[in-house]
């Protein structure tokens, strides 16, 4: 019975306690006593029964942390209820660490007292906070806090002030408010520590302020150690630059030169996170916006290896190209002839013979276009692109082969449009259009137009602009098909002489050449400037800086968020001018500063700068001509050969630059010039007769038209002149005025013929000595030998009503007879004449001016002298001596 008894209390535990999942827990700072919500009960469904029933104890295990279990306990304080306590085995400190997790198991008494087979509840979580104590008090950060700020200004914020709190809670931790307890000080100072004057600091009434301030936390502690502050108080400081030079002078051939030296920005130690200076050189009144070569367009399209063949549409006015005569033009001072057309009579016609070289539908077209005129601004309307109706710039139809093609360049207020026809009697036409705002800013700006349809391309001073494709409707009537090209505006179908969208402003440099598409190269070198903005050495600049350069080179902008940094960048903007002779005058300077601060209320605000750059005048360069004549004495039959005498065969072009020398230096008194030899471009050359013109029944100048095509270099060959021009070097125009050969016709040379030779550059800018060539036509000894003849001679020439245009005088009657005088004989028989021609020259002279002052201030004709009858004077009336 006994062992049955046993047996049953065995088996009496058959369940498991029970405990919650979860448990939050709080204990004070400083304490032990964890409060549990909920309260910690272990219940076990084998209760009542004594041992297996009741809950002997709790077990405490590692948390996530697998630290928190040895700061904590359970006991139990009640075995039947299951009543437990959780407790920390020291104080707890919040600083140190404010959260704790472990978990804990609760376990019964097992059968019998011994606890054998005691079972255990599954593991619930405990999370303990433990709860701030205010037990510190704030701290400043620093103990003295000083600032210096310039007198006469309220500032948002002076200076900040900081204290911290040790305590572990938001609500001990955190600092509620600060205060001056310094009384009857013009500051006061915000919850967030921020110190700000209350009324404009003076100097001079008081150079220091010094006051201490103290902080509260949310606990109302005072701070430990209240802080001290120190205000001083700068003498007034203005913003804005410092240094800068109102004028800058470059000197031409400089280079490039730094344009601020010496700028640097004062900020009066306002706190400022970005800075901004935009440089502006206005240049706009410059020839075409700008310096450049000053050449004609023509030769600048040569310097800049463009494809030659280009056709000029509005060429100087002249007795071959009339239709720009009726024209106004304008001055420029880049050499360039400039057109303006008003819009209404002030229409070029191409002649025909022109147009059709500019047939085909792939062609490049060129121009310089300035919108409104001279100093004239677009009215705003039209600026914006009111209902006005376009202006035609170029409109043009051309014949290929079977077919007419058409296109009309034209502006609407910022809208540039491209009208093509490939074929008027078949294809619609095409619109390109192009929204740009260099086409009503009313500047000078280089457009060209390269068709190569169906694909357009568009450069805008060498910058590309893709257009937008419009297929027209055919709205629009197709043109007539008859070949026309017209400047300035479009004609009427029904009438061809009446024109319609007549454009206003002006032009310059137009030009189309047919064929394949002109390279971006050509188009940048036709548009480059030669002066321009710049920066001196980019690997110096500083970290955060950025510059940006338009492509005209004449804004520059420079950002940055350093000032030293921004200082050093300001020095090195440069002004650089890549012409040896550059365009001198004026170019208006302005700088325009942008600031930003954290308070952009109190930001800084600085004027606009203005100054200007001046050009100085150049060294001219004096080209001079030298190694002919004055005389040039050559047989007569040599001039009447196929290819005549060269004019200039030992000519010889030096163009140099003087400038002075400080001679003080070198211990020498005054001042000297120096000239230096320099490498140059000439642009034309002129051959020119004295007196009277060319004769071209008798007479003409011969030039080498091959090498003139192969140097890309133009003639214009009259009877009064000789002009040859083009952009190229010294080299090259001595060679082509050395095969410059003047050639008679047969029984031409009567009398001697003076010439004068000059050359020049930019157009005329530079020009170089006049030199001046007499020719003189030796004769045969046939002559010397028949004095009748010399006197029938005479005769003529004194009577040349009887014998118009005849040279028989100079004809010898036996032209082989010098063939039988050995060669060595022959020069000493010239070399006598010339000699006895001298003699007898200066003795004419000399009688003829003794007579003269006998006859008075009339002086002698030509009759008195043929009836003088001295043997020794008959030799007067030889024609090297008679002047017609």
């Amino acid at each position: 019975m006994a062992s049955f008894c046993l047996l049953c209390c065995r088996s009496a535990n058959k369940h498991k306690p029970w405990i919650e999942t979860e448990y939050q827990g709080i204990v004070m700072e400083n304490d032990n006593t964890v409060l549990l919500n909920p309260p910690l009960f272990a219940l076990d469904k084998d209760a009542p029964l004594h041992y297996a029933g009741e809950i002997c104890g709790f077990r405490v295990h590692n948390g996530p942390t697998g630290s928190s279990s040895v700061q904590f306990e359970a006991v139990v304080l009640d075995r039947s209820t299951g009543e437990g306590l959780v407790r920390s085995k020291e104080p707890l400190d919040c600083e140190s660490q404010r959260e704790h997790s472990f978990t804990i198991q609760a376990y019964d008494c097992g059968e019998g007292p011994d606890g054998a087979n005691s079972k255990k509840s599954h593991k619930a979580t405990v999370h303990v906070r433990v709860n701030d104590v205010n037990e510190f008090s704030p701290v400043f950060v620093e103990r003295r806090y000083e600032a210096s700020v310039p007198e006469g200004r309220l500032f948002d914020r002076i200076v900040r002030v900081e204290a911290l709190d040790a305590d572990c809670s938001p609500q001990y931790s955190q600092i509620c408010f600060y205060d001056i307890i310094t009384p009857s000080v013009p500051f006061v100072i915000d919850n967030d520590g921020n110190i700000k004057n209350t009324e404009p600091l003076d100097s001079k009434r008081q150079r220091v302020h010094t006051f201490w301030v103290t902080a509260f936390d949310c606990g109302k502690n005072r701070a430990q150690a209240d802080a001290q502050v120190v205000v001083t108080v700068k003498p007034s400081c203005k913003p804005g630059w410092i240094g800068w030079s109102k004028r800058v002078e470059y000197t031409p051939g400089s280079g490039s030169i730094p344009l601020f030296p010496s700028l640097h920005l004062e900020t009066c130690e306002e706190t400022v996170w970005n800075i901004q200076a935009t440089v502006e050189l206005q240049t706009g009144h410059i020839g075409k916006g700008c310096d450049r070569d000053s050449y004609s367009d023509r030769s600048v399209r040569r310097l800049c290896g463009a494809v030659r063949g280009e056709v000029d549409l509005l060429p100087p006015p002249s007795p071959a190209a009339n239709w720009t005569s009726a024209l106004p033009t304008l001055p420029s001072s880049d050499s360039s002839l400039v057109f303006s057309f008003n819009g209404s009579t002030h229409v070029a016609v191409v002649p025909d013979s022109v147009a059709a070289a500019v047939s085909g539908d792939h062609f490049t077209l060129q121009l310089w276009m300035r919108r409104g005129g001279i100093n004239t601004q677009p009215p705003t309307n039209q600026a914006r692109g009111n209902h006005r109706e376009e202006e035609t710039i170029v409109c043009s139809t051309v014949k290929n082969d079977d077919s007419f093609s058409h296109y009309s360049l034209s502006v609407h207020g910022c809208r540039l449009s491209l009208f093509y026809w490939p074929d008027v009697s078949a294809a619609r036409p095409v619109k390109f259009l192009w929204k740009l705002e260099q086409v009503c800013d009313s500047e000078w700006h280089h457009l060209s137009l390269s068709v190569q349809f169906p694909s357009v391309t568009l450069y805008v001073d060498g910058v590309t602009f893709d257009p937008a494709l419009i297929h027209d409707n055919g709205v629009i009537p197709n043109p007539a098909p008859r070949q026309r090209l017209v400047i300035g505006a479009c004609w009427v179908v029904v009438d061809e002489n009446m024109y319609v969208g007549g454009y206003r402003g002006l032009l310059s440099g137009v030009t189309v050449r047919p064929g394949s598409v002109e390279p971006h190269s050509v188009v940048e070198c036709l548009y480059a400037c030669r002066e321009g903005l710049d920066f001196g050495d980019l690997e110096t600049l500083g970290s955060g800086m950025k510059v940006h350069v338009n492509p005209s080179q004449s804004v520059l902008v420079l950002e940055g968020d350093d000032i030293e940094s921004f200082n050093r960048a300001v020095q090195q903007v440069t002004y650089r001018n890549s012409l040896r002779f550059a365009t001198p005058g004026v170019r208006p300077l302005k700088l325009t500063t942008s600031l930003r601060c954290f308070n952009e209320e109190s930001c800084l605000t600085l004027r606009q700068l203005e100054g200007y750059l001046v050009v100085l005048q150049p060294d001219a360069p004096q080209i001079s001509l030298s190694g002919v004549g004055p005389h040039l004495a050559r047989p007569a039959p040599e001039f009447e050969g196929p290819r005549g005498v060269p004019l200039f065969p030992e000519l010889r072009i030096v163009c140099s630059l003087s400038h002075a020398v400080n001679t003080a230096a070198q211990g020498m008194e005054g001042g000297a010039l120096m000239s230096d030899a320099v490498a140059h471009t000439l642009d034309g050359c002129e051959v020119q007769p004295l007196g009277e013109e060319l004769n071209p029944e008798r007479e003409e100048l011969l030039v080498d038209m091959d090498a003139l095509r192969e140097r890309g270099l133009e003639i214009i060959n009259t009877t009064a002149y000789i002009a040859i021009t083009g952009a190229e070097s010294i080299s090259v125009y001595e060679d082509v005025l050395r095969s410059v050969r003047y050639r008679l016709a047969k029984g031409s040379a009567r009398f001697e013929r003076r010439f004068r030779l000059s050359c020049s550059e930019m157009n005329g800018r530079y020009t170089s000595n006049e030199l001046t060539l007499e020719v003189n036509f030796l004769h045969s000894l046939d002559s010397l030998y028949h004095p009748s003849h010399l006197l029938a001679s005479q005769q003529q020439f004194l009577h040349p009503s009887h014998h118009s245009g005849e040279l028989s005088g100079h004809t010898l009657p036996n032209p082989h007879r010098n063939s039988v005088v050995p060669g060595a004989a022959t020069v000493i028989i010239m070399v006598c004449v010339g000699f006895l021609v001298v003699m007898v020259i200066m003795g004419v002279f000399r009688i003829r001016s003794i007579h003269r002052r006998g006859e008075g201030a009339r002086g002698g004709s030509k009759e008195d002298s043929g009836q003088w009858d001295d043997s020794a004077l008959t030799i007067i009336v030889n024609p090297m001596e008679v002047k017609i």
